[in-house]
């Protein structure tokens, strides 16, 4: 009964949960040409607004049709939007070359930003590292490197547009973005592990208190026949004995 009852506890606050992602919108039609790139919207759309698990294909940033990092000017910093709401994100590179920003994305196989290039204010990062925008975007997760958060982004989902009448100057924008947040995918699993022992434990009392842990027992009236089989038998050989106790008496009374 407990078990039904947590899952569909979960049933329901993952329905919500995909309730809520990207406030019931969809990716903006124009992120299909973001930079002059040929983007795939049904991706997007997937990967934004409808998941929280899923990536786009690791190394998606190199692909012809794509090339990320060719389309960008190397002297300047960019700002990557919101692919739905159009909210400022990130602005790379920040505290590090172009060179670098580069190297970390394509080793990785996706879009990797540093906390200082986080903009905190519009970005939600959770426990469990999964990371969403403040529009219910989903972005990626938090996997650290170095000692230092590194936020692993898909790229369709920062390939917006700014919003109408924006006011956002990364010029002077300093994030608050922690260096180390502590959350991260690890979590995640330990919460799990924990949720799963303590479901096994009740499980186990369940199991004991209703009397189902020993399925193989004798059940009553299975002892009940074997008993009466004893007791016909018993009775039966005393039948015997009686018949053969008469028998060797009345050779006696012959005899004599």
């Amino acid at each position: 009964m407990f078990t039904t009852a947590v899952f569909f506890l979960l049933l329901a606050v993952s329905s919500a949960a995909k309730e809520e992602q990207c406030m019931g919108g969809a990716p903006m039609e124009n992120i299909s040409s973001f930079l002059g790139m040929t983007l795939e919207y049904d991706l997007a759309d997937f990967i934004c607004c409808n998941n929280h698990v899923w990536a786009e294909d690791k190394g998606y940033l190199e692909w012809p049709e794509v090339d990320l990092f060719s389309r960008l000017d190397p002297s300047e910093e960019i700002i990557f939007y919101d692919s739905v709401c159009g909210q400022p994100l990130f602005v790379a590179p920040r505290g590090r070359s172009f060179d670098h920003f580069k190297a970390e994305s394509i080793k990785h196989g996706w879009p990797s930003f540093r906390p200082e290039e986080m903009i905190s204010e519009n970005v939600i990062l959770h426990d469990d590292g999964r990371m969403e925008s403040i529009c219910g975007t989903h972005l990626g997760h938090n996997l650290p490197e170095g000692g230092v958060d590194r936020y692993c982004i898909d790229l369709v989902c920062i390939a917006g547009s700014p919003a109408s009448g924006l006011d956002f100057n990364a010029t002077t924008y300093l994030s608050s973005a922690e260096q180390w947040s502590g959350k991260t995918k690890s979590n995640k699993v330990v919460s799990i592990v924990i949720a799963a022992v303590i479901l096994v434990i009740l499980g186990v009392i369940g199991c004991f208190v209703k009397k189902r842990c020993y399925p193989y027992a004798p059940k009553e009236k299975e002892t009940t026949n074997v008993e009466s089989d004893d007791v016909e038998y018993s009775q039966g050989k005393d039948r015997n004995t009686d018949s053969s106790s008469a028998s060797s008496e009345g050779e006696e009374k012959e005899q004599n």
